[in-house]
């Protein structure tokens, strides 16, 4: 110890040390920085997917829920045989469109007609439905050209939505008679695909979706019988802008540009694929003001924004969608300042570690020598605790014994006392019982009554003395193991086996009283925790000691189980057996039962050993 106290510590040059812990806390700062930023990016990003998977899911149920209005106007006309207009208005007028549906602006019904049909359908129409009823004008089929099919719009529910479509033959164009060909012979729902002009409202987005009607009662099943039971098309006509915009009313961040593109139809296996669009395609809906000059492209080439494609099945079209907001609009005030945070404290925390590490390498000394006081009063405190847990065992086996006694004495005593007063008090109830059997009925009842409550009183002192410290422990300790097994046989139900040597084993009380109440706490154990149908009980005498083994075939525990909070009944066993000078022993696992196995000295003693480990201490 000298000569390291007088040891002189080496030279340090502080400069170039001091400049290594200032640039090895500005890296990790610098590290500290990069991960705080890119660990909030990733979270906006996964919260943005997610925002953005919500707001396709709402535009699907959306369009689901156009469909599903579109099948039920068809359903209308499949189950009548002629449906009105005042029934198709007052049918819609039902459906409540601006509260249930917003976004769709009218329901129609358009009749299929050849160029033989035409004049006498256009003569009916003016007769039943002349000018100004229901607020329609006079019906014309428009343009007036003639063609060999139509398709003509002759209900519109509002009317006043679009009074100019009424008459209008929406088959004069080559492509939409096409596209209702293909419908009729699918039965399918067919799509506009891109915005449909309005002449009155040039400030509405309008998307149309059609579906085909077959005549009442006419079979449907193949593209034959689709065809000769075909009498027109029902259809609606929305506002995607207003579609759009209350679908994502519930998006909780602000400034999300939507960006939709129709890229016609595809197979269901490709719905997973967006497409790498030109950059000159237009979209069919831009959520972007019209002040606001920014190509939809551009958010996702620029790393100030986080953008996601999502695509969405429209009745056997696609739509791409591109969702697109800057980074700093999913950012919280402290997710903002959270990069510059964590550089600070990478800084912080290494400058402090450095100069931490820098006064330990300095201070080694004064350490070891710390150090070596340390371990001279750890060794000092160590005894003292051995000292403290032997007293404490022994004052654990001296209240044990006190406790043994006390039971032995109020056995003694119950016995002696109360258990003679009751028997005389018997023999006097038996007495009153007999003179009064044959002349006093009544006082012979009460007589026998209360011979039997004395019955019950004795039965009852007798398992409390036995529950104190059973007589039998009186005759060895062979006796008292074979009766605590039978009753718990008795008790309990499960199958018991007792093996034992033939000789009688000679004990001490003290001895014989710890194995009796081990045995009892290990059945005790087996009842309330094994869940055991078997348990078997070895007593056997070996040279200079006696072993006791309790073995069930229950359910098993962790050998650790025994030191969890609460758990005092295998603590008890062991420090009985130590007390005793023998060994415990636990074999057990889950599912695989538990065998308790404790040996003692033929002559052990337990006033003798703690004294002897305390001396050893």
């Amino acid at each position: 110890m000298s000569s390291i106290a007088g040891e002189r510590p080496l030279p340090v040059e502080k400069g170039p040390l001091w400049q290594l812990g200032l640039m090895l806390s500005v890296m990790v700062g610098i590290l500290f920085y990069m991960a705080a930023s890119l660990s909030i990016e990733n979270d906006a990003s996964d919260l943005f997917n997610n925002l953005t998977r919500t707001s396709q899911k709402n535009i699907t149920s959306r369009l689901k829920s156009y469909a599903n209005l579109l099948r039920g106007t068809a359903s209308l006309f499949r189950a009548n045989e002629h449906v009105s207009r005042e029934q198709f208005h007052r049918y819609v007028a039902n459906m409540a469109l601006p509260q249930n549906y917003p976004g769709v602006m009218n329901l129609n019904y358009s009749r299929a007609l050849e160029h033989a049909q035409r004049a006498a359908f256009e003569a009916a129409m003016q007769r039943d439905y002349p000018p100004g009823r229901d607020g329609y004008p006079a019906f014309a089929i428009h343009p007036p050209a003639p063609r060999p099919r139509y398709s003509v719009l002759v209900y519109l529910a509002p009317i006043a939505s679009t009074p100019d479509k009424y008459g209008y033959d929406i088959a004069e164009r080559a492509l939409i008679a096409e596209v209702l060909a293909q419908s009729r012979d699918s039965g399918q729902i067919s799509n506009s695909g891109v915005p449909v002009p309005m002449q009155s409202q040039p400030q509405l987005t309008g998307m149309a979706m059609r579906l085909p009607v077959y005549r009442f009662g006419m079979p449907t099943d193949t593209v034959a019988q689709r065809r000769a039971a075909y009498q027109g098309s029902v259809g609606i006509g929305y506002d995607l802008v207003t579609m759009i915009r209350t679908a994502l009313a519930d998006m909780p961040v602000r400034n999300v540009r939507l960006t939709l593109f129709d890229i016609g139809s595809r197979t269901p296996g490709q719905l997973d694929k967006p497409l790498d669009l030109p950059h000159t395609m237009r979209p069919i809906f831009d959520s972007t003001t019209a002040d606001v000059q920014i190509p939809w492209w551009l958010p996702s080439n620029s790393g100030q924004y986080l953008s996601s494609t999502k695509l969405i099945e429209h009745n056997g079209r696609v739509w791409q969608a591109m969702f697109s907001v800057r980074k700093s609009e999913l950012y919280t005030r402290f997710e903002t300042f959270l990069p510059w945070l964590a550089l600070l404290t990478g800084f912080s925390g290494t400058m402090l570690l450095y100069m931490l590490f820098h006064t330990m390498a300095s201070s080694r000394q004064r350490a070891v020598q710390m150090a070596m006081g340390m371990t001279q009063e750890l060794r000092a405190s160590q005894i003292r605790l051995q000292l403290s847990h032997q007293k404490l065992r022994r004052l654990a086996a001296h209240a044990d014994r006190a406790k043994e006694e006390e039971r032995k004495r109020i056995a003694r005593e119950i016995h002696d006392d109360l258990g003679q007063n009751l028997l005389v008090l018997r023999i006097d109830a038996d007495m009153l019982a007999s003179r009064t059997q044959r002349h006093h009925p009544r006082l012979n009842a009460r007589a026998r009554s209360t011979l039997a409550q004395i019955d019950a009183t004795i039965k009852s002192v007798r398992h409390i003395i036995n529950d104190l410290r059973p007589t039998v422990l009186d005759l060895g300790v062979n006796a008292s193991v074979e009766w605590q097994v039978t009753q718990f046989c008795r008790r309990t139900g499960i199958a018991c086996e007792v093996s034992e040597s033939h000789d009688d084993i000679f004990l001490s009380d003290e001895c014989a009283t710890a194995l009796f109440r081990i045995l009892q706490e290990s059945l005790s154990n087996v009842f309330q925790h094994a869940n055991a149908s078997r348990v078997q009980v070895k007593l056997e005498k070996c040279h200079d000691s006696v072993s006791l083994s309790v073995s069930d075939n229950g359910v098993g525990a962790a050998i650790n189980g025994r030191n969890k909070p609460g758990s005092f009944g295998l603590v008890g066993i062991e420090e009985r057996i130590k007390l005793l000078g023998g060994t415990f022993y636990i074999e057990s696992s889950p599912g695989a039962g538990m065998s308790v196995r404790v040996s003692v000295p033929l002559n052990a003693d337990a006033s003798a050993f703690p004294y002897q480990d305390e001396r050893r201490a």
